[in-house]
């Protein structure tokens, strides 16, 4: 026992009595800090995590419709020659397919959605479009401006006010192709995807968005 506390203890106005308990007031302060700290950090509930689920499809839903409406008209949505059909070509010179144009607009039009329904309900633990690289540590990886090597994935709930703590991990999908829309994780790069977006650790699986079958995760 040091010095300090010896001479607290034999000093009665240096600690409180509560029943049989002494308790000394740094080490009372310290265990309010340690739980407040605790608090701040904390992880969303399961119900919280079924609850941003739910509306993650929503958006997806949302985003989905209004986008075939406003680009095909009421009731309507692209056929696969459709979704195949070029649009324009990227800096690269490789041809741009009108499926990769639709899932831009639908991929914007769902953030707004995850903005006004989600982040006004956890705005201190949903990030969209967080990046991260790897921070040196051996499978570490922390938040990034630097592209080479880095990922973003579209939605992250995390440890409040921590993106770094990551609790789970979400991309939309908006599939164009009929087969894909039967079976998302078939594309190779979305498989891709869901592997790199282990590294990030979490809670949970890493999952994709579908407005036709949901959340989908391993």
């Amino acid at each position: 026992m040091d010095s300090a506390t010896n001479a607290c203890l034999r000093n009665p106005a240096c600690y409180t009595q509560t029943g049989s308990d002494t308790i000394l007031p740094w080490v009372g302060r310290a265990a309010r800090a340690a739980a407040a700290a605790h608090a701040a950090q904390r992880v969303l509930e399961a119900a919280d995590v079924a609850r941003i689920e739910y509306l993650l499809v929503e958006c997806a839903k949302k985003a989905h419709f209004k986008i075939n409406e406003r680009e095909y008209g009421e009731g309507k949505s692209p056929d696969d020659a459709e979704c195949m059909r070029q649009v324009g070509k990227d800096k690269a010179g490789d041809p741009i397919p009108r499926q990769a144009e639709l899932g831009r607009m639908k991929h914007e039009r769902a953030f707004k959605c995850v903005q006004q329904e989600i982040l006004r309900l956890f705005p201190e633990n949903i990030s969209i479009e967080p990046r991260y690289g790897p921070n040196g540590k051996p499978g570490g990886y922390s938040l990034t401006n630097r592209w080479t090597g880095s990922m973003k994935p579209d939605v992250v709930t995390h440890a409040t006010g921590q993106p770094g703590q990551v609790q789970c991990v979400y991309d939309f999908k908006f599939p164009c192709m009929k087969s894909r829309k039967e079976n998302p994780r078939s594309d190779p790069d979305t498989q891709d995807q869901m592997t790199l977006y282990k590294k990030l650790g979490g809670h949970c699986n890493p999952a994709i968005v579908t407005p036709q079958l949901g959340i989908i995760r391993d």
